[in-house]
């Protein structure tokens, strides 16, 4: 191979980089950012920023603010991460199967959206007395054992930032040392729980794992707190292995 084609490839490459690195940052700025914004966000030059911001306008990646100003993500992104949401629940039905086939109890599979949770996929448990929600339905961050998966795979300045605009939504005094340090153990121990604090008399314990669009979703199980006192090695040992499973797909799929 000539010098000049090797030297082309390495290009393009460092090209789609900057590019993957500037939707990120605007990932975390669904309002948009301006081009400098953007520069000082990802340490790139500004006449740099502006040719690629460019060429992902061209392809629907990137659009104009309705203000004016700077830009956001774009329609074809959410074409994309639509697309890898559903191949995201379609790969992990099996291991929700398997989680309640392992526990007798519900398996869900969610979705973080900002400051919201947005269950995608459920398999309900085998108990008469059983927990079930709807899919597409919306939960919160803070009291949800789902919710504090996700949030403790944030910078933590990201996740306390969402969590406190929920809680200031919902008139909830936060205490966000305190939370954030829950956080910071979610993150050491790999899962998290919500013992009654969502719904009175439910118990959950839960992951979060990123898809291979870099979304975060998370796999629960929540249980009646009477049940999940009784069983809570039991249930802590299927999800840890779901979890194993989970980061086994995942790799897998990135792979490809």
């Amino acid at each position: 191979m000539r010098t000049e084609e090797i030297e082309s490839g390495r290009s393009g490459i460092q090209v789609i980089s900057r590019a993957a690195t500037i939707l990120r940052s605007l990932k975390e700025h669904p309002e948009g950012l301006s081009l400098g914004q953007i520069a000082s966000e990802v340490g790139l030059p500004r006449s740099t920023v502006q040719r690629i911001v460019g060429a992902l306008q061209t392809e629907r990646l990137l659009i104009s603010n309705a203000s004016g100003g700077g830009v956001r993500l774009g329609p074809e992104l959410g074409a994309l991460a639509q697309a890898a949401r559903y191949d995201t629940a379609e790969r992990c039905r099996a291991l929700l199967s398997d989680l309640t086939q392992a526990t007798g109890e519900t398996s869900d599979l969610s979705v973080l959206r900002g400051d919201k949770m947005i269950f995608i996929d459920q398999v309900p448990g085998t108990h008469r007395l059983r927990t079930v929600s709807s899919v597409g339905e919306v939960f919160p961050i803070t009291t949800t054992a789902n919710g504090r998966a996700c949030l403790a795979k944030l910078p933590r300045d990201v996740a306390l930032k969402r969590a406190s605009a929920e809680a200031g939504r919902n008139g909830i005094d936060l205490d966000l040392n305190e939370f954030g340090r829950l956080l910071d153990h979610v993150a050491q121990t790999g899962l998290a729980y919500d013992n009654n604090e969502h719904s009175d008399g439910i118990s959950a314990v839960g992951f979060a794992f990123e898809d291979w669009t870099g979304e975060l979703h998370a796999i629960s199980v929540p249980v009646p707190t009477t049940r999940f006192l009784r069983q809570q090695p039991e249930i802590e040992a299927a999800v840890r292995r779901s979890a194993s499973a989970v980061e086994k797909v995942m790799q897998g799929g990135r792979g490809r």
